[in-house]
């Protein structure tokens, strides 16, 4: 979780952001980005598991592993499909496939997290990694792997990021994919705070947000709140 890149506002300042949609089928505009907090009942179930301190590591996986392909399942709502000719063993028909696969980019590592949700709903997508981590010293992001091809060429981006703290981490990532030509930069978050909703939408690099939650607020260390915790550490048991 990392402070919103500088010559930000102070992120509190975003405790007056508006009501947000609450059903999957409702997205609206909040400044530039679209958003979607996913109303469904395996969705809030996933979720408390995630925040359930007795959940376990295995249990947080599986969680983490469920409510990934719901969210998949609402962010690729948009992507462009094309048409083509399917034969039935009674007839021809007309089936419908993405006309192309969109590319999935976690940002390490907590990102990994969400990447098998991905992989299961569509297995042929490509698929990079951006390394971001927070100097403890002077909170700025520190990218540290980038393995996103120089030129996306319009394809279309799912960002993966489990916690939308301060915004900082995502709008990074978001800001080396918009420098590549991509199509529409779609970030897949498990929860978020107004504070990094926030900063996201000032940011302009995004086109649309799908996530699990919008929770009510960050704390002084800059957590989640109520949250679910450290999302890497949760999953993987390491600092």
């Amino acid at each position: 979780m990392l402070p919103p890149p500088p010559g930000d506002p102070d992120p509190r300042a975003a405790r007056a952001l508006p009501t947000l949609p609450r059903a999957a089928d409702s997205g609206g505009h909040h400044g530039t980005v679209l958003i979607t907090v996913v109303d469904h009942p395996l969705a809030h179930q996933a979720l408390a598991t995630l925040r359930d301190v007795e959940t376990d590591r295995v249990g947080f996986r599986h969680a983490m592993d469920d409510l990934a392909g719901i969210l998949v399942y609402e962010a690729t709502r948009t992507l462009r499909t094309e048409t083509y000719e399917v034969t039935t063993p009674m007839a021809t028909t007309t089936g419908t496939r993405l006309a192309e696969p969109p590319m999935a980019v976690p940002i390490l590592r907590a990102g990994l997290g969400l990447l098998p949700g991905v992989l299961r709903l569509l297995p042929d997508v490509p698929t990079g990694f951006i390394g971001v981590a927070r100097n403890e010293e002077t909170l700025v992001p520190e990218p540290y792997m980038n393995s996103v091809p120089d030129d996306l060429d319009g394809r279309d981006v799912l960002v993966l990021d489990p916690m939308l703290a301060t915004g900082g981490s995502l709008t990074h990532a978001c800001g080396i994919l918009r420098d590549r030509n991509p199509g529409r930069l779609i970030c897949v978050c498990v929860l978020a705070a107004p504070e990094g909703v926030a900063a996201l939408d000032r940011s302009g690099l995004a086109d649309e947000l799908v996530v699990g939650s919008i929770d009510d607020h960050l704390n002084e260390v800059a957590y989640i709140v109520p949250g679910l915790g450290d999302a890497g550490d949760r999953l993987y048991g390491t600092a």
